[in-house]
């Protein structure tokens, strides 16, 4: 099957899971998508996992204006292989939080150059890059992945300024990364409150 015609398969099959209710309750709230089905993420997974990984594919799934292209899109994108450039002109046209999120959980944290992207978005003065650098720094963390002593400055630097002045989505994903930074071991549990004790912040 070439890649229009999967494309279109994919897009039919959708229709098996259709949710009216999450896709009028995104509305509700203001995102707006060309086409939404409201497909629960679970049910997107299963869809992912049948397909496997497909570069074209995702290339093609992520160019349409569709929810569930999109977030298919970064299910399937096998992150080995997907080059920087890519990845920039995806974020170039990140059309909303959800897929924002979606997209550093299901691919970018996998990206061999992961840290290198969530450092330099995390400086970004755009809200949804800000997000996807401190999802992929809490992702990391989580598997242990610690920074070295540049790394670690920029982070609790940006991290700070985010807390302080960042949108309410942007805050929550950088206490949640400050935790995350934290659970790494005792040191960094200390860098962590004593940088948020400085700003006259405190942990959640």
């Amino acid at each position: 099957m070439d890649i229009q015609a999967q494309v279109k398969e994919i897009k039919q099959s959708f229709r098996q899971m259709m949710d009216g209710a999450v896709a009028q309750s995104m509305r509700n709230k203001g995102v707006d998508y060309k086409l939404n089905w409201g497909a629960t993420l679970p049910r997107l997974r299963e869809k992912a996992d049948e397909i496997g990984k497909n570069y074209d594919l995702a290339i093609a799934l992520w160019k349409e204006n569709v929810r569930e292209c999109k977030i298919l899109a970064t299910m399937v994108m096998p992150a080995d292989v997907v080059l920087p450039e890519v990845i920039d002109i995806w974020m170039e046209q990140m059309p909303t939080q959800e897929i924002a999120e979606q997209a550093a959980f299901n691919l970018f944290q996998y990206l061999p150059y992961a840290p290198e992207k969530a450092y330099t978005w995390m400086a970004s003065d755009k809200e949804l890059y800000q997000l996807c650098g401190f999802h992929i720094l809490s992702r990391l963390f989580m598997n242990k992945q610690e920074p070295n002593e540049r790394g670690i400055n920029e982070f609790i630097d940006q991290a700070i300024v985010a807390l302080q002045e960042g949108s309410i989505p942007v805050r929550k994903a950088a206490m949640a990364c400050m935790m995350r930074f934290s659970e790494l071991g005792l040191v960094y549990e200390r860098i962590a409150k004593s940088a948020l004790k400085q700003a006259n912040l405190d942990f959640l």
